[in-house]
């Protein structure tokens, strides 16, 4: 598969896949997840491949989840929702290797989602983490709500979700979404280092690690699934709409007209 939203690189026993959209601070369409899942499966059946680093494109941003440009109406890919997201989650979890999620910039709504779904994430100093899902009309009911629960905890994830707060690399570090935040000209030494670390490691060892943590949490899966079909019906709303077309006309949604 030939890739035009996304770089992929293998180096050194590390894959190296950058979602390649900085003009749209890295948002993926319905191609880019299509692209990101075969990068993904590529390096899962790489026997040379120990390590995979997801990382975006330039300065600006890792990932901001779903691009909305391209969500008016609808995405155009396949999947419940237009998108095949919930593909993409799980095989982060399922290939049997880490996956480390490289932070500069903004890790927001969907891309939030990547960096926690990530089995590590090493931050810059001027990455910003949050969600915007019920400010856009939109919302992650699997992993990106259920899962980000388990790891900063019930309170921590409510407040994410119910409020679209931005928070600093500092702050996600002390909530647990990031493991460490580094200046951003030591980025990519001190994610060097760490897949440098992991390599010297027994790569049977650490697969089987990776599906014991994913047992505890696998019932997510199914909570995806469903939460996916709901998301669907959810987008075919009025309510989910005004969200979209406030974001690309620039202006204040008004959701409050459709409280029953």
């Amino acid at each position: 598969m030939s890739y035009e939203d996304i770089l992929y690189e293998e180096k050194d026993g590390v894959a190296t896949i950058t979602i390649n959209r900085p003009e749209k601070y890295n948002a993926f369409r319905a191609q880019t997840a299509e692209e990101l899942i075969s990068a993904f499966n590529k390096a899962a059946w790489n026997k040379e491949i120990g390590v995979v680093v997801l990382t975006g494109a330039g300065d600006k941003a890792f990932c901001t989840g779903g691009d909305q440009s391209s969500h008016e109406g609808g995405y155009d890919g396949r999947g419940i929702v237009g998108l095949p997201v919930d593909e993409l989650h799980t095989i982060i979890r399922d290939i049997a290797k880490p996956v480390i999620a490289r932070v500069q910039g903004f890790a927001i709504g969907g891309g939030n989602v990547l960096a926690v779904l990530a089995d590590l994430t090493i931050a810059s100093e001027n990455a910003v983490f949050g969600q915007v899902g019920p400010r856009v009309g939109s919302v992650d009911p699997g992993y990106g709500t259920a899962y980000l629960a388990q790891v900063v905890g019930e309170k921590k994830a409510r407040e994410i979700w119910y409020l679209c707060r931005r928070y600093s690399a500092q702050e996600a570090l002390e909530m647990g979404l990031v493991n460490k935040v580094v200046p951003v000209d030591q980025l990519d030494a001190e994610v060097a280092q760490w897949c440098s670390e992991i390599l010297d490691k027994s790569p049977t060892a650490i697969s089987l690690a990776k599906k014991s943590f994913n047992a505890s949490t696998e019932h997510i899966r199914g909570i995806s699934t469903m939460g996916m079909q709901a998301l669907a019906l959810y987008y075919d709303t009025d309510e989910s709409r005004e969200g979209t077309a406030a974001f690309v006309e620039k202006r204040k949604p008004n959701f409050r007209k459709f409280q029953k």
